[in-house]
């Protein structure tokens, strides 16, 4: 997939100066002329801003003076007395205003549109050609014949010390390990009562029993 890449750089716009000398000279030959030349106008503003409206209203305004100066000279005499007359000269001044106001208006606007654009691709140009501290400045197409890719210096890395590790000395005969005998249980003080009682019942009991059998 292939990006939008960059778009088409915005040329510089000329000096203020100029474009006023420019608007004047036009406006002034509209005037001057008494409208029949008002259409000079409306061509230099579509040839400038190239859009489909402004072709529009320069065929239209021509149209307009043409048909404005064919019913002027149509009218007989010098004065004008007649309907043809009086539109044809409604049809060059109204031209000529609507075209004066409409060039000044629409000239003035497209230059400080480009002057914003220009201004704007300047700042966006400069913002690419400072990079941040430590990392190549970004190549593209206005500086990948003069800009040189600032490259980042290496930082020396030191190598941290090492501890030599203790070694133990081992033993050349294993040593077995120390064993504890058991300790002998006593029997529980009750277990050794117990005992005893029996016996001496066992004891009286034979004894019992032999007085019996001597008796007899």
């Amino acid at each position: 997939m292939q990006g939008h890449g960059y778009g088409q750089p915005v040329k510089q716009p000329p000096h203020t100066g100029w474009l006023v000398l420019l608007r004047v000279v036009f406006v002034a030959l509209g005037i001057l002329t008494i409208g029949f030349l008002a259409w000079t106008m409306l061509l230099r503003l579509a040839a400038v801003t190239r859009r489909p409206l402004d072709w529009v209203l320069f065929v239209a305004v021509l149209v307009a003076d043409i048909v404005g100066i064919a019913l002027l000279g149509a009218e007989p005499g010098d004065d004008v007395h007649t309907a043809g007359g009086y539109t044809g000269i409604l049809l060059v001044l109204g031209a000529l205003v609507a075209t004066t106001v409409y060039y000044l208006a629409a000239d003035i606007r497209h230059f400080q549109v480009r002057r914003q654009a220009y201004r704007a691709q300047q700042q966006a140009y400069q913002g690419r050609q400072a990079p941040a501290y430590g990392y190549p400045a970004a190549v593209t197409p206005y500086n990948a014949a003069t800009v040189p890719v600032a490259t980042p210096h290496p930082t020396p890395v030191h190598p941290a010390p090492t501890r030599p590790t203790p070694t133990h000395p081992t033993p050349a005969h294993p040593i077995a390990p120390h064993t504890v005998p058991p300790v002998p249980q006593r029997p529980a003080p009750a277990r050794i009562d117990q005992v005893r009682a029996e016996l001496d019942e066992l004891s009286d009991y034979l004894r019992r029993h032999d007085g019996h059998e001597g008796g007899r």
